[in-house]
């Protein structure tokens, strides 16, 4: 039985909604591991957070884990979908992640949404709808001459700066979206990233995220990045740059970006390494940022924590509980 407690603090509104367990937190933390394990005990399936892993071929540099996947008996939604050469947007993945797990809600199913785009995770625990602001003619000449006179990747590192998210949603080689992101950043003073409206929910979310100590996360991301060197990415970056060339946004992934500086020789081997575990470490802090500002993520270290929460969130037991 679920305590006073708990009872008492679930949201009313939620009471009659669907129930989901949505995984999150910063690259390298072990959301996998712990979905997996989750969705054993609780008769779950997975769906996928990651807007990198949407895509095929990119298998070694995001963590995607196949032989996992495989072993683990669990079905898992929203990997694979795309080609690299192909525009995946989040409200694409809203409608598509939606579908997914109302289907699994219907099979008898426990939905897992996993990853650490904290925007996909946002759009479907939210209901996010896409605003709607003007375009301003002055704003965007003014946008387009920096272009002219500081290049397009000094823009969009600005935008970076302002809205690390964007990352995700803009595509980097495309003047009009990253003058569109600016243009409504400035016009609201809000990161562009962050203009979703929130509409009725659709789902009663358990929203648990995997936070590490600082020095333990840092191990892991090191050991990760040798394991992706010594699994192959280096082969499995030259394979896709064949493919479709090396200019495609989805390319400036962290691990792929740098490998590909390797590939053109502007670094040694050594300093590839360096770098993607330099670019992973910064980039976590920039998700924890986000994350942060979601007070419904109820933050945990273990799975023993991770599994009292969700038979508290299911009333129900693990099959594994003694």
């Amino acid at each position: 039985m679920p305590s006073t407690e708990f009872v008492k603090s679930k949201p009313v509104e939620n009471a009659k909604l669907p129930k989901i367990i949505v995984i999150t937190g910063p690259t390298a933390s072990g959301k996998t591991d712990l979905a997996i394990k989750i969705a054993r005990d609780f008769d779950g399936e997975i769906v996928s957070a990651d807007s990198r892993q949407v895509y095929r071929g990119m298998d070694i540099g995001t963590a995607k884990g196949k032989s996992q996947i495989a072993n683990s008996g669990i079905a898992h939604h929203l990997v694979d979908i795309k080609n690299p050469n192909e525009k995946y947007t989040v409200a694409e993945y809203k409608k598509d992640a939606i579908k997914t797990l109302n289907e699994i809600i219907k099979r008898g199913k426990v939905p897992i949404p996993v990853g650490g785009t904290g925007l996909y995770v946002k759009a479907v625990t939210e209901n996010l709808e896409i605003p709607q602001v003007k375009a301003n003619p002055a704003l965007r000449k003014k946008l387009e001459k920096r272009i002219g006179n500081e290049g397009l990747d000094a823009l969009y590192r600005e935008l970076i700066e302002l809205d690390p998210e964007a990352v995700y949603i803009v595509d980097g080689k495309n003047p009009r979206r990253v003058i569109r992101a600016l243009e409504v950043a400035i016009l609201t003073g809000k990161p562009f990233s962050a203009q979703r409206k929130k509409g009725k929910k659709l789902f009663d979310c358990l929203k648990i995220g995997l936070k590490l100590p600082p020095e333990k996360l840092k191990k892991r991301i090191e050991k990760r990045t040798g394991e992706m060197i010594k699994n192959g990415l280096i082969d499995e970056v030259k394979k896709l740059i064949k493919k479709y060339g090396p200019e495609r946004s989805v390319f400036d992934a962290i691990g792929y970006k740098e490998i590909i500086s390797f590939l053109k020789k502007e670094i040694m081997l050594s300093e590839t390494i360096e770098l993607i575990n330099k670019n992973t470490k910064a980039f976590t802090k920039r998700q924890m940022t986000w994350f942060k500002k979601d007070k419904e993520i109820k933050w945990i270290e273990t799975e023993k924590e991770a599994m009292k929460l969700v038979e508290r969130f299911l009333k129900k037991r693990r099959r594994s509980a003694v």
